[in-house]
């Protein structure tokens, strides 16, 4: 009995905490997404599914969501390049400690230092078009920051070089639990790299590629930060989480809209999880 009641006493705090500050508020913002109401007015005017009419009518609010599909791109090539470079780092050689460090190191800068760092590189006078203009190619030397579609590559990019660290690190860890033995007897076979990373290896950290893809897949939705302290958004670069801010706190507040742009990038994650783990489950 008091064993029960120990163990009860222990979740109680946590599940109240959660309830709080967890399901309570994604239940008032879903309350919300059915309003029209400024955030301060003591009254809410019912609107209906209009937010949401307005959030997938509005040429504005549908170029937020093409954005992101510049994210998930970056996000599939990133994983792609990391479980190469884990597999190429697995095996032991001179110096390969070293190059673990320099892949690993962008991920524990901090995200405001990041987007200083880059704003300055892409800059009009920054380090991108000075190395241009020292290697001659002054045609090439832009604005990078206000093209359309190449800012939000350049953007992506930058999320690229940022957490593909992270992702070698989780697959080196993952490749290394792999009995050698199995790595020999493909050897015997004659299976080359390429044959053992595709044919060998991915498919026993298929669970963990799974994993990644999902966090990487939510990151690439809800990115904010290095956009947010680059751009600001401006130029075609909003994404789903600025644009919900700047609904939600501008000069014009739109709590019930803002609400429902949360709701849309839930579900969006939602169903992006359940679809990898129907594509990518253990048989």
């Amino acid at each position: 009995m008091q064993k029960i009641i120990l163990i009860i006493a222990f979740l109680v705090v946590p599940l109240f905490l959660l309830l709080l500050f967890t399901y309570l508020p994604a239940f008032n913002m879903i309350r919300y997404s059915f309003y029209r109401w400024d955030g301060t007015s003591p009254e809410m005017t019912w609107f209906g599914w209009k937010n949401y009419e307005i959030l997938f009518r509005n040429p504005q609010y549908l170029t937020v969501m093409a954005n992101a599909l510049y994210y998930l791109a970056a996000s599939f090539l990133q994983l792609f390049l990391a479980l190469v470079i884990a597999f190429i780092l697995s095996f032991k050689f001179r110096g390969s400690n070293f190059f673990k460090g320099v892949f690993f190191f962008p991920y524990l800068l901090n995200g405001v230092a990041v987007a200083l760092m880059f704003l300055f590189f892409f800059e009009p006078k920054g380090t991108l078009n000075t190395i241009l203009r020292f290697l001659g190619a002054d045609s090439a030397i832009t604005l990078w920051l206000i093209k359309p579609k190449v800012n939000n590559i350049l953007l992506a990019s930058i999320s690229i070089w940022r957490y593909i660290g992270f992702n070698i690190v989780i697959f080196i860890a993952s490749i290394q639990s792999i009995s050698p033995e199995i790595y020999e007897a493909a050897e015997v076979d004659g299976a080359n790299r390429s044959q053992i990373l595709w044919r060998i290896v991915f498919p026993n950290i298929k669970m963990i590629v799974a994993l990644n893809l999902i966090l990487a897949v939510k990151g690439a939705i809800s990115v904010f930060e290095v956009p947010f302290l680059i751009t600001g958004g401006d130029w075609g670069t909003s994404t789903f989480v600025i644009k919900a801010l700047n609904i939600t706190f501008g000069a014009n507040p739109q709590y019930g809209l803002g609400s429902a742009f949360a709701v849309v990038l839930l579900v969006m994650i939602l169903v992006i999880s359940g679809l990898q783990k129907l594509l990518i489950r253990e048989e």
